[in-house]
């Protein structure tokens, strides 16, 4: 299912548009050799995720409107990244790409040596069942089905054993704070436990991967802090790489960078100052 890819080594030019991810300073060399006095640096870290030129457009009235263009950045393992921009500016269709759920007009999306944007329907599939957690803003818990019911589907999906599934589900409500409401309803929870099932269910899976659509958009101030907080908690244990698109700047000041997305562009602005 992988691809490979070949010349993937993460090295960076100059002057190429790449917005890359965080690294240390490199080492002052002269003629192959480090300057006497300095301490060699840690050698620049692989990238886990890179995004090469993606391009989208989208048919409206006949017309192609070009939603970004040239789009370039990468993201190291274990780095909590959000994505800020106006409404429209699309936020949550770079999101989609990066998951598999959407394909760019052109471009490329490499992952942990995985081609994304390649991928034939299958495996995309299996490829977000495997490495990819997704949080929206609303939970799409299935009404009809429990907590932990809802929390073990992704494990069904490729097909545990019930008992089994069951079992990790429970595991993980009691990690996100609801080992009491494991047989609750999404109708009998209130909107931060239900976006708390939601996230136990993205993570059951153990992703290297953590998309997080607007997770706290439909909650009050007090509930999205704490499913916040929960969301870094776990992305800091599990040393996920996270992106997290989001309106909330007090949030955003949070994360280790900030991507801004606009008229088409991205860069690349510090926490501080959103």
């Amino acid at each position: 299912m992988e691809q490979s890819v070949a010349g993937f080594d993460g090295s960076l030019g100059t002057g190429n548009g790449y917005l890359p991810a965080g690294s240390g300073k490199s080492d002052r060399v002269r003629g192959g050799v480090l300057a006497q006095g300095v301490t060699p640096a840690a050698p620049l870290p692989h990238p886990f995720l890179r995004a090469e030129n993606l391009t989208h457009s989208y048919a409206v009235a006949g017309r192609a409107l070009r939603l970004f263009d040239g789009l370039s950045f990468e993201l190291n393992t274990a780095e909590l990244v959000a994505v800020v921009g106006p409404s429209g500016a699309g936020k949550s269709t770079l999101l989609h790409i990066l998951g598999a759920l959407d394909t760019p007009s052109s471009g490329r999306v490499v992952c942990d040596a995985t081609c994304v944007t390649t991928l034939t329907r299958k495996q995309a599939a299996r490829y977000r069942n495997l490495e990819v957690g997704y949080v929206w803003q609303f939970h799409y818990l299935l009404p009809e089905f429990s907590a932990a019911e809802n929390v073990a589907m992704p494990l069904l999906a490729r097909g545990d054993r019930k008992s089994e599934a069951l079992h990790s589900a429970c595991s993980w409500l009691e990690r996100v704070g609801l080992s009491g409401r494991a047989e609750h309803r999404a109708g009998e929870l209130s909107g931060g436990e239900q976006q708390r099932v939601a996230i136990a269910r993205a993570l059951i899976t153990e992703p290297k991967l953590l998309l997080a659509d607007e997770p706290t958009g439909d909650l009050d101030s007090e509930t999205s802090e704490s499913v916040f907080s929960l969301i870094e908690s776990l992305h800091r244990s599990r040393e996920m790489t996270t992106v997290l698109v989001t309106h909330n700047m007090a949030l955003a000041r949070r994360v280790d960078r900030v991507l801004r997305l606009t008229r088409g562009k991205l860069e690349e602005v510090s926490p501080e100052a959103v």
